[in-house]
Parts: C-alpha cells; structure tokens; sequence
C-alpha cells in the first residue's frame, strides 16, 4: 500500500553540526577530523528520515536570518516540501562532538528563540492550509520555543483532528499534558519523558507506564528506552516488546528521530504495528552508526530490521 502524506510542525530547527576528534580535553584547540552539518532539530531530522524512507513529507518550518536560508535549501536538496514562515530572529545551531576516546558525546544546544505572535499566527495558518490539502498524519516533535504557552502544541493538534488528520506526538514537558489530552494516535515518548508527564518514578516498568498513558489517550503508545528495549501498547490493547539489534553507534543524536520516522513511515502506508516497530529500531540503529542527525545508509535500514525482534508482552 502507498502512503498517504506526513505533514511535520517545525516550530524548532537548528543548523546541527557535528564534530569528530581525536580527543576531547576542556580549554584546549582542537581540530577536527569531521565535520557535518545538517537541518536539524526533532522536526526537521524526522523529516529528513521518513523523507529518506519514502514517506511523502511537508513541513511548516519557522526559520529565521542566514542559517534558516541555509536550512530552507537543505530541505530542498532531500525533497522535503518546505512552507518557510519568516521570522526576526536567527534560527539556532546545536553542536555535538564525538572523540575516538570517548564513549558520549558532548552537545551543545542553543535554546529555540521566542516566536512573535504574528509568526505564530502564520504558522497556524500554513498549517491550517496543508492539513487541509494533505490527508494523512501531522507530526508534533520536539519541545515547544520558549514563550510558547503550554496548550500551544495542542492547539495544534486540534487543527489536524478538526481537519480529520491523525496526530503523532514526540515532545515533553509542560506541553505535552494538554497534547494528551488532545488524545493523539500516536504518542512515542522515552522513559523519562513518560515518567515525568506521569509522576512516576523513572524505574518503573514501561508497559505500566505504557498502560497509563494510552488510558489518557486512547491511542497507540510506545516507550522507548535508549539502546534498550522498546513497548509498544496498540490502541486495541495488543502490546509488543522490541528488541533492537545489538549493533552499537557513536552517534544517537537524531536515533529518536528516526525511531519515530519508521514508525510513521511504515503505518502511513498501511503495514501493521508489529512490521512498523521492527522499521522503527531498524532506522534509529542506523542512524547512530554515522555523524549528523536523521541520516542513515537505507541497505543497512533493511539488515537491521531482519536482526529486530518483535514479541507480543
């Protein structure tokens, strides 16, 4: 089955640039061997992923200044419909840096400017008049720029189901309460995420979690959790297990990302929950085996994803 159409809010992008060295030590020059830029934040690195995988991809991106004109072009050159909506401010850069020596990465994010009134007025508005061109799925990822009100994200949300759009929801926070009550399709939250937006201690086992979250939304939840296993509770109660390969990457900026772009990707086009878990680990191990965000080599998507594993719980 072919799919329908994604359409992404990208109320968040950055510049992401990534550094590779040799060693990292604090106040000292370092040159690197690799440097990659990309278009990034959550919004834009889920884009470019499920673009990457297929899916038939718009977004809303609000950018700003030189570095939006760069981001806006990048987008192009991955085929990514862009409805650019200007604003005054300059558009972030987030860093990461990944020394040979070392096992973590350092990251360096600047915070989302504030977005004026008017810029989110227009942005409501172009989102308005894609989902209602677009049927499909609109995309909530990434946590909202500062000055936003908490029930900002959910207004979206209430655009797309006014609209008769479905909902996939990847933020956290103060934001995401009123998002659950906006009962998304979809919600694909880490452990921490969920244990915060439920007050519960973050030990606790994920099908719990997982069991109260989709009895305040109704719909489909999974839980992520790292390089760890993943649960996943269908909104018809079926509950899955994912155990990802065992392969390891230097580079999981952007892997809950491109979880997230599998996942959507391969239930726009009509494959079942299971098929869609096993696509969804398959894209994040991917992606964390080379440097920039929401990137990955697609032969190596298809040899991951024969090495997941899918269970019923």
């Amino acid at each position: 089955m072919v799919g329908r159409m994604i359409t992404v809010a990208g109320l968040t992008p950055s510049v992401d640039l990534t550094y590779v060295v040799d060693h990292l030590e604090l106040g000292r020059i370092h040159r690197p061997t690799e440097a990659v830029r990309r278009a990034g934040g959550k919004p834009l690195n889920f884009a470019r992923a499920a673009a990457q995988l297929g899916a038939d991809i718009s977004i809303v991106a609000v950018l700003g200044g030189w570095t939006g004109d760069w981001l806006a072009e990048e987008l192009g050159k991955a085929e990514i419909a862009v409805h650019r909506v200007i604003t005054p401010a300059l558009t972030r850069t987030c860093v990461s840096i990944s020394a040979d020596d070392a096992d973590e990465l350092t990251e360096i994010y600047e915070y989302a400017e504030p977005i004026p009134a008017e810029v989110w007025a227009a942005a409501r508005e172009a989102l308005t008049a894609e989902l209602a061109e677009r049927p499909g799925w609109l995309v909530i990822s990434g946590g909202p720029p500062r000055g936003l009100p908490p029930t900002g994200l959910a207004e979206l949300a209430e655009l797309a189901h006014h609209a008769g759009r479905k909902v996939a929801v990847d933020t956290h926070g103060a934001s995401l309460v009123p998002l659950l009550h906006s009962r998304p399709e979809l919600l694909k939250i880490n452990r921490s995420e969920a244990a915060a937006v439920l007050g519960a201690d973050p030990a606790t086992e994920l099908p719990t979690m997982a069991a109260a979250l989709h009895a305040k939304t109704g719909g489909t939840v999974v839980l992520t959790d790292g390089a760890a296993c993943s649960t996943s509770l269908a909104a018809d109660g079926r509950a899955y297990t994912v155990a990802p390969p065992a392969r390891k990457g230097r580079f999981p900026v952007g892997s809950g990302d491109s979880y997230l772009a599998g996942l959507l990707t391969a239930l726009d086009r009509g494959d079942d929950l299971p098929e869609a878990l096993r696509l969804a680990a398959a894209t994040a191990v991917a992606n964390a085996q080379s440097p920039g965000p929401g990137s990955f080599e697609s032969d190596l998507v298809g040899e991951l994803a024969g090495q997941t594993e899918v269970r019923p719980a």
